[in-house]
């Protein structure tokens, strides 16, 4: 089977010759820039660039799938939140909308599918197409209106709104899934095999009964409306809120160290895929060999379906720990 066909059937829970190695977010780190000679904020804003450094996630690492996608503030620019691009050793930052009203109606710009964070992401994923043909999976990525609700109101003025407005806050989501759907359809008909949805509804910030009562009905509308498999990634601990994440319909789950991969095997099931798990701290960026054969060890026996990072690696990691651990996984027999 070639890493695009590994890939794509353990998202749907087939059976492979072994797990899959791959990542939903980014796994970009300054000494894979240096070694491809593509660095940030470039690689942010320019298709050929980002295309080139995405497809080292494969060339160079050996994993299974790319993802061009590096910034969390792609369509949040689109939509005008003041933006850093950040540097080759800082991510991209962003800050609020300017004039943002939880009581107004959201005016979408005419011209977003045109705004150069939309546009250069959606060349890239091209660009990849081609160059890596139909062996290597391509995925793109959006977010959410929860988490776009963050970056055009502010995490603190949005979270509060959910206990003082929530009527507002369900209709500032409404018209914020839009942005998702548009952008994630644009990133289909560009050569995505399967778009990761990033929206951080994270026990961090808010309870369960959040996830219930705001997204469960907004994510089962996502399914419905993407025409591709959907990664749904959160960060942090999200064993309270996966029975939920569960009647979504999502078809993989990317998630984070916080929950232990036996339990979240437990608790997703046998239908939903599991993807992710392994710690950026303890193993992708300070891990011995020894290290990383174990968790490697530890994925496998647990039942996940795609092995990697748990979320965008540390920039300061090293490549070849990466490179490691796609080496390990090709090891695995299922």
């Amino acid at each position: 089977m070639t890493p695009r066909e590994i890939f794509l059937a353990r998202l749907t829970r087939q059976s492979t010759p072994r797990p899959a190695v791959g990542s939903a977010t980014s796994i970009v780190t300054m000494d894979l820039m240096d070694e491809v000679g593509v660095s940030f904020p470039e690689a942010h804003l320019d298709a050929g660039k980002m295309a080139a450094l995405a497809a080292a996630g494969h060339t160079r690492l050996g994993f299974d799938n790319v993802m061009p996608l590096f910034s969390v503030w792609h369509e949040s620019a689109a939509l005008g939140c003041q933006m850093d691009w950040g540097g080759r050793s800082r991510m991209p930052d962003g800050h609020p909308l300017p004039g943002a009203d939880m009581d107004a109606d959201l005016v979408l710009p005419g011209n977003f599918m045109d705004h150069p964070s939309v546009r250069v992401p959606l060349a890239a994923l091209r660009l990849l197409r081609k160059s890596l043909g139909w062996d290597v999976a391509v995925v793109g990525k959006v977010f959410g209106p929860w988490t776009l609700g963050y970056h055009v109101f502010g995490v603190q003025e949005f979270l509060m709104d959910t206990l003082l407005k929530p009527e507002a806050v369900r209709r500032a989501m409404r018209q914020l899934i839009e942005v998702t759907v548009r952008f994630a359809q644009a990133q289909v008909e560009a050569g995505a095999d399967a778009i990761t949805l990033a929206d951080h509804c994270t026990r961090d910030l808010c309870a369960p009964e959040a996830y219930r009562d705001f997204l469960f009905e907004i994510h089962r509308e996502l399914v419905a409306r993407i025409p591709c498999p959907l990664i749904l990634h959160i960060c942090g601990d999200t064993a309270d809120r996966l029975p939920y994440i569960c009647g979504t319909g999502i078809a993989c789950f990317h998630f984070d160290s916080k929950v232990p991969a036996a339990t979240a095997r437990k608790l997703a099931g046998d239908k939903m895929a599991l993807m992710g798990g392994t710690s950026n701290l303890h193993v992708i960026r300070c891990g011995t060999p020894e290290a990383i054969a174990a968790d490697v060890r530890e994925k496998s026996a647990a039942g996940i379906d795609i092995i990697g990072p748990e979320c965008a690696v540390p920039l300061d990691a090293p490549w070849r720990n990466l490179k490691q651990l796609a080496d390990d996984v090709k090891r695995c027999v299922c």
